[in-house]
């Protein structure tokens, strides 16, 4: 005679990870934001290719143009527009936030394979941060929209997946409690560095 196997909900439950609805909504507000500039920059990259006098429609100035990053060789990285990444990084964090939002509890491993996912990116928004501001020499404003969500996302993906850690450890719990301040001041730190960088230029509109 056998007996079946019984499942601890304990254990049920801490094999998915419950998000906060603040949390949740805001995964998915990053991922349509993200998607959208994403797309926006493939249409006019296309627009480009096709027509090599089309002017972006973020190109508003000497500073915040897009046509002049797009030109490069950093907007495409690994031989095709850097923008295909986003389309496709940001398709599931749409889908994420989708689930999230409606309560399905995903498990923690998907979590983490997420915030590893985020901090890739943040890894390479920040390279083409320095790469606009100090080798190029200018701004595309939905790139900067990309680089305004990715930072938060991961923070929130991070907060989701380790949220036990944060609560055992005394470091997890300082970066836990601070980690909205720290994006604060990597904001701050940012608007300083374009403004420092491209100050000759703004000087001219004061």
């Amino acid at each position: 005679m056998t007996t079946a196997a019984t499942v601890d909900p304990a254990d049920s439950v801490e094999a998915a990870e419950e998000v906060r609805p603040a949390s949740a909504w805001w995964v998915l507000i990053a991922g349509i934001t993200g998607l959208a500039a994403a797309l926006t920059l493939t249409i006019e990259k296309i627009e480009l290719l096709i027509n090599p006098a089309y002017v972006p429609s973020c190109s508003i100035n000497p500073v915040l143009s897009c046509g002049s990053v797009m030109i490069t060789h950093q907007a495409s990285v690994f031989g095709f527009p850097n923008p295909l990444i986003g389309i496709g990084a940001f398709s599931v964090v749409v889908v994420t936030g989708v689930l999230a939002v409606a309560k399905v509890r995903l498990p923690r491993w998907y979590w983490i394979g997420l915030t590893i996912g985020s901090a890739l990116g943040v890894v390479f928004v920040h390279w083409l941060i320095f790469q606009s501001l100090y080798r190029i020499g200018a701004l595309c404003p939905y790139c900067m929209v990309v680089w305004s969500v990715t930072i938060p996302l991961f923070v929130v993906a991070a907060s989701i997946a380790l949220r036990g850690e944060a609560a055992t450890s005394t470091v997890g719990r300082l970066l836990y409690q601070w980690r909205w301040s720290l994006v604060a001041l990597w904001f701050t730190s940012l608007l300083l560095m374009i403004l420092v960088r491209f100050w000759n230029y703004w000087s001219t509109l004061l």
